[in-house]
Parts: C-alpha cells; structure tokens; sequence
C-alpha cells in the first residue's frame, strides 16, 4: 500500500466516525450539528473516497466533480416518488441521498469540497515526504 492510499485510509477512519456522529449530536448546536454540519463531512468524504481509488486526479477535479454531483443530489431531494421514499427510510440510504432539500445545504457543499480539496492536497504533500 502506498503512503497515499494509507494516508487517504486514515483520513477515511477519522472522517467517517465523524460524519455519523454529527447525524447523533445531541448538545449545543445540536439541529446545526445534525442537519448542516454532516454536510460538510459528507463531502470531505466522498473527495477522500474517490482520491483512495483515483491518485493521479487532481484534487480540484475531484473536490469540483464531488461538489457538482451532491449538489444535483440536494435538488433530487424536491422529487419525491414511492420508490425513494421507501429507500430514504433506511437511515443509510438517506446519509447517502438526503431527504429534505434545503439551499443552505449548498453553503456546507462549497466548505466541504474546499476541505476536501485541502485534505487531498495536504495528504500529497505528505505522502511525497
């Protein structure tokens, strides 16, 4: 295994924990914490997971590709057919998906995919040490 890719694997143990953990939070914040915050996690997420398998991509590539895709997600969140609100009552389908469309979302989208994009450069920086 490369350092890339165990670094990148690192970064996936730590990011996912907390992206699940900001879906439970329960203290102060708690509605921000559960419904904008994981926003930004969901996407540093998805920008690590596709640098993990794509190395020679470049990060400004993958965290504008990231952000492009979940921002087309948010708006499937105003369709509302049976078939996906039966998938949306799983709690891990509506990680994945979302349920509720929201256009601050699209705030902690742009946050997310810049820290995605710093974590991917940041992870090349020290993989090539």
């Amino acid at each position: 295994m490369t350092k890339t890719k165990l670094f990148s694997f690192i970064a996936l143990i730590i990011i996912i924990p907390l992206g699940f953990y900001s879906k439970f939070y329960t203290g102060t914040a708690s509605y921000w914490v559960n419904n904008s915050l994981g926003g930004v996690f969901y996407e540093i997420f998805w920008c690590v997971l596709i640098f993990l398998f794509f190395t020679k991509f470049k990060p400004i590539i993958i965290a504008f590709v990231v952000l492009v895709i979940t921002c087309a997600l948010e708006f499937t969140q105003l369709w509302k057919p049976q078939f996906l609100e039966m998938l949306r009552e799983n709690f891990i389908i509506r990680t994945i998906i979302g349920n509720t469309f929201t256009w601050n979302d699209f705030t902690y989208y742009i946050i997310g995919s810049f820290a995605g994009f710093a974590l991917i450069v940041l992870i090349k920086r020290m993989s090539e040490k």
